[in-house]
């Protein structure tokens, strides 16, 4: 059994990656939410998302959480434009063609990276990138701790919206209904392409609090894109509550597999629980039932 000297730091250590994980996920659900599509481009969004902080950062100092808001806004208008100007237009209305053309565009991006940013691994450099903060007998990153917080908050701001605007009742008119919607006098085209922009907004907030401490190449959007796949289908499709549980849950199981099973082991724990979970519960934890 091991101490809680010991214990208590990985758990923690777990939760600030996995609110992370959970804002990543959230974008993903709430495009199959509204879309009841699976984007394939998701990773290789926040591959760009993560480059686009980088640049900021290289080219022109802007320290990454300064360029939040930058880099959101960015997001946004990018899968905005994207599914308005592509994935509608190239779908013609058939959901296997809308996978298709994620899966397309996945690609291309990536290979867009390659060209530009060759393969190499890139990383910056902050005043606040080795800092610490001691929580009781844990010693945690300072960035992973603003991360934590920033990446709650955003969460808790898109569960305002969703529940209180007259924007998140449209979403979530469009969700459940699609032809009522449109009945009701609801632009359904400009809420799928909304709902897009605000998934794609927050892999922007995502990557200006992984880059601290993280780092970025053109296949760096694989790893995250499988946990957050992993983590919506977990919490239950198109559930925000699933999205962020689940988030928090697999940060924590990652982070205990690693201090029992070693860093290259660490996921493990993630996909056993994925199992059990699909054999005991296969609509999610927080899932409905078709």
């Amino acid at each position: 059994m091991l101490e809680f000297g010991i214990l208590f730091p990985s758990i923690l250590n777990g939760l600030t990656t996995g609110a992370v994980y959970a804002l990543i996920a959230l974008g993903l659900t709430l495009i199959y939410g509204v879309l009841h599509i699976i984007n394939f481009a998701h990773g290789a969004a926040l591959m760009m998302a993560l480059y686009g902080v980088y640049l900021l950062h290289d080219r022109l100092g802007i320290d990454p959480y300064v360029a939040l808001p930058l880099v959101m806004a960015a997001m946004f208008v990018l899968g905005y434009g994207v599914q308005r100007g592509i994935i509608n237009r190239a779908s013609h209305g058939k959901d296997e063609n809308i996978l298709l053309v994620t899966l397309g565009l996945s690609i291309v991006l990536e290979n867009l990276a390659l060209i530009f940013f060759k393969s190499d691994t890139r990383t910056i450099d902050t005043p606040y990138t080795l800092s610490t903060v001691e929580i009781g007998p844990a010693l945690i990153a300072l960035p992973k701790l603003i991360a934590f917080g920033g990446a709650l908050a955003i969460c808790a701001v898109l569960f305002w919206m969703m529940r209180s605007t007259d924007l998140g009742r449209a979403i979530r008119a469009v969700a459940k209904e699609k032809q009522g919607a449109k009945l009701m006098g609801i632009d359904v085209e400009k809420v799928y392409a909304v709902s897009f922009g605000i998934g794609m907004a927050c892999l922007g907030a995502a990557a200006c609090f992984l880059l601290p401490v993280y780092y970025v190449n053109p296949q760096v959007g694989s790893g995250f894109v499988l946990i957050a796949f992993t983590i919506v289908v977990l919490g239950g499709m198109g559930s925000f509550t699933g999205a962020l549980i689940g988030g928090l849950l697999v940060g924590v199981i990652e982070s205990l597999g690693g201090l029992f099973l070693g860093d290259s082991l660490g996921q493990v724990g993630i996909f056993v629980l994925f199992i059990v979970t699909l054999l005991l519960r296969p609509q999610g934890l927080f899932g409905s039932k078709a």
